[in-house]
């Protein structure tokens, strides 16, 4: 049985909880959550196994963070609106167990200052993909940064594959991922650079054929437009968010583009 269903008992009850602590009311599992809305607008998107690009796309994206005893949860959802190709769903789920919370103890090698064990799931809906995704996190002390994280993964496959009408299935890989939060201040003015850049390991379809290794970097930068305009800090943000995706899905075509970015704190 594939792991959907924890997936989604998962989300929910990391929502539920997230709802009851923005009302007001307390949480004897979670002590910390935040939910975002995100939409962003680009073109020029390149298809991977196509020589023609994407013209335009829209891209709503879920994204919840919640915090409890032993560890932290991560979930978005993209919902994905292309001029050319329609729509689609991709979504990624991870648990990390922090040793440190666990042992109660701190957890600390010269700057880093927490490891984890992490668990992933990342979901295409059309390419019918499943990922899974154990592996180690490392939480580094960094100056003035909110976090910045290294997970090492496995990138284990269990896709549907093309007789079930999905995308090829593939052999087991790697993943290195660094991800980060930096805010800062210029004069009232609050921003944020966000965001994360991974690399995926080289494998192979069902059929045989290479499939290429890939770097994706997706960083972002925020301003808290919400705060100029109605003195109300950290709901509405506005900003950019730059998509360079090299061998993108395993293919040879690359992704380079500058999208728009507008971000809703929940």
């Amino acid at each position: 049985m594939r792991l959907t269903s924890t997936f989604i008992l998962l989300l929910c009850t990391s929502s539920s909880c997230a709802f009851a602590q923005e009302e007001g009311t307390e949480s004897s599992f979670f002590n910390f959550s935040t939910t975002e809305f995100h939409y962003q607008y680009g073109s020029n998107y390149q298809r991977p196994f196509s020589l023609e690009p994407e013209q335009q796309a829209s891209i709503y994206t879920l994204q919840h963070v919640n915090a409890w005893k032993y560890g932290d949860n991560f979930f978005f959802a993209d919902f994905t609106d292309a001029s050319d190709t329609g729509s689609d769903v991709y979504s990624e789920l991870y648990s990390n167990f922090s040793l440190g919370k666990i042992l109660d103890r701190e957890i600390t090698v010269g700057p880093i200052k927490d490891i984890g064990l992490i668990v992933g799931v990342n979901y295409a809906k059309d390419a019918k993909v499943y990922k899974y995704l154990p592996g180690v996190r490392l939480s580094w002390n960094v100056p003035k940064f909110t976090f910045v994280y290294t997970d090492l993964t496995a990138y284990i496959d269990d896709s549907r594959g093309v007789m079930h009408g999905g995308a090829p299935a593939e052999t087991n890989s790697y993943m290195l991922d660094v991800s980060w939060a930096l805010p800062f201040t210029i004069g009232r003015h609050d921003f944020a650079v966000e965001g994360h850049v991974e690399y995926i390991g080289k494998r192979r379809n069902e059929f045989g054929d290479r499939v290429n290794w890939h770097i994706l970097a997706q960083p972002q930068i925020r301003y808290d437009l919400g705060k100029s305009l109605f003195d109300s800090a950290g709901v509405l943000f506005v900003g950019v968010e730059y998509q360079l995706w090299i061998n993108k899905l395993g293919g040879d075509k690359d992704d380079n583009v500058v999208q728009a970015l507008v971000v809703i704190h929940l």
